[in-house]
């Protein structure tokens, strides 16, 4: 008889101040802060079906039931090991029905995600570009943090090819791959929002929100964003209502 994998080495962390249980690998990418604020910034509402793109453990999709709670979350992530670690997060939130995370590679999506069903899909895709950077050496991590076959551009495409008409995608990614972020919308989405997210007063943004809509042609928003840090490396208070008291971003 063969043996069984053995078991993922994982932490048991919290988010939102507690109100969401997270179960992720102790080595290889974890989820931080990105996850919480992607999620803030999705303006969903009840009844809305959400569409969370390479969900990883599910840490997104529950901030976002979480603070939504007439909301449904559909997530696709291509590590199944995180996806058996996402399915256990849901059961531990209490969100069985609700929040759904299954295997599945945006260049070949399974046949249970149907073109233009969503209202809302948001996504947090690798950061560094392939051949840019040297990949980490944990294979999980790598995935996460460093694109391959799929690139940018395909993450948006897909995006859009999943979301309603007039429905809203909206990504979290490195302030350096901005103009990448845009070109691939150009001419695909409008209502374009631009939110920074600042480390602290004076420093250059480290993360953008990037928000469009499909289908409407409304020009570009830049807006001031949020600054993350006071200079004594506390959360500002804005920052601290997103993060621990499961605020949502106006964009």
């Amino acid at each position: 008889m063969a043996e069984a994998a053995p078991r993922m080495d994982v932490s048991e962390d919290r988010l939102l101040g507690g109100r969401v249980v997270l179960r992720q690998p102790r080595t290889g990418y974890r989820a931080a802060i990105d996850p919480v604020f992607l999620a803030a910034a999705v303006p969903a509402g009840p009844g809305d079906l959400v569409l969370d793109v390479g969900a990883g453990v599910g840490a997104a999709a529950l901030c976002l039931a979480r603070r939504e709670p007439g909301c449904n979350v559909r997530g696709i992530e291509l590590q199944r090991d995180l996806v058996r670690l996402a399915t256990e997060n849901v059961i531990a939130n209490g969100m069985s029905g609700r929040v759904d995370i299954m295997v599945g590679d945006l260049l070949h999506p399974p046949p249970r995600l149907a073109p233009g069903a969503f209202s809302h899909v948001m996504a947090n895709p690798p950061y560094l570009q392939e051949g840019t950077a040297t990949p980490p050496p944990d294979s999980g991590k790598a995935q996460a943090n460093v694109e391959s076959e799929a690139a940018l551009s395909d993450w948006v495409r897909f995006a859009l090819a999943m979301v309603r008409p007039k429905g809203s995608i909206t990504f979290i990614h490195r302030a350096d791959r901005l103009a990448a972020l845009l070109g691939a919308m150009a001419d695909r989405a409008g209502d374009i929002v631009v939110f920074p997210l600042w480390p602290g007063v004076g420093k250059p943004a480290s993360r953008v929100i990037v928000r469009a809509r499909k289908g409407v042609a409304s020009p570009t928003r830049l807006l001031p964003g949020l600054t993350l840090h006071e200079p004594d490396g506390r959360y500002t208070t804005a920052a601290d209502a997103v993060l621990r008291e499961g605020a949502g971003l106006a964009l």
